[in-house]
């Protein structure tokens, strides 16, 4: 009896050994998990630093003329990406008395509008009917200038052979000034932009003024501007109290729009 007793121990330890090593080989590949964790944590940021859509569109800032306005300059920025405007931002704008004020409320509002628009063709703000259009004029002159750096440089230099294409990038843009008309009240001139067969931008280089003209010019011409941009031709209506500077604006529209091809 004595003589099966360490046996039975020799047993009992065997099995106590080979129960130690299961337990062993049972934990070990629960360190397996951190290290692939590791690696594999190595991967996100490689994929985050190349996404699939960020380069292909393209992006880029650009600053449109800045537009003279009764009260000062008007200058707009805007951040265009994948062919959307993504910001807009006013670099210059009317300051000084009540113009802090009026610029303080309206370039915000005019900065939103043109990111949800996607275009220049905005509200003006009340109460900033000269500081809008001036905004207006001016974001569209960036627009143009976007639409056009994303054109290939062929079709820039191009010019007038790409226009049997009958594309807009091949019909360029066009600054064309009209003939001064004269009106009972002072000359009028106007000044057209002309990009894709459109007017973009247009604006008076000549207006009357002196004594009661200064109003009226200043009430009137922003109005027949905007008009011109929305009709696209001198078929716009004259603005109220100022019948000869609107007959004036539209012929000299006119003659700029003859030297445009029509």
């Amino acid at each position: 009896m004595r003589k099966s007793h360490p046996v039975r121990r020799a047993v009992l330890a065997g099995a106590a050994t080979v129960s130690g090593i299961v337990l062993l080989l049972s934990l070990k590949p629960a360190s397996d998990p951190g290290s692939a964790s590791a690696a594999g944590g190595a991967a996100p940021p490689v994929a985050a630093q190349s996404p699939q859509g960020g380069r292909g569109a393209g992006a880029g800032t650009v600053t449109g003329d800045a537009a003279r306005t009764q009260y000062g300059p008007v200058q707009v920025r805007v951040t265009v990406s994948g062919g959307k405007i993504t910001r807009a931002e006013a670099v210059q704008a009317p300051k000084g008395g009540q113009s802090d004020q009026v610029t303080a409320d309206a370039v915000p509002k005019l900065n939103q509008a043109a990111v949800a628009a996607g275009n220049a063709d905005i509200d003006a703000v009340s109460g900033a009917t000269y500081t809008s259009a001036g905004y207006t004029q001016s974001l569209q002159s960036a627009l143009d200038k976007a639409a056009a750096a994303a054109g290939s440089a062929g079709q820039e230099s191009s010019g007038s052979g790409d226009a049997a294409g009958g594309g807009d990038a091949g019909q360029g843009t066009q600054v064309l000034t009209g003939d001064a008309a004269q009106t009972q009240y002072g000359p009028v001139q106007v000044r057209v932009t002309v990009s894709g067969g459109r007017i973009t931008d247009a604006e008076a280089l000549q207006a009357p003024k002196g004594g009661r003209s200064d109003q009226v010019t200043a009430d009137a011409v922003p109005k027949l501007n905007q008009a011109a941009v929305a009709a696209g031709n001198a078929d716009i209506d004259a603005v109220s109290g100022a019948t000869y500077t609107s007959a004036g604006y539209t012929q000299s529209l006119q003659s700029a729009l003859d030297r445009a091809g029509g």
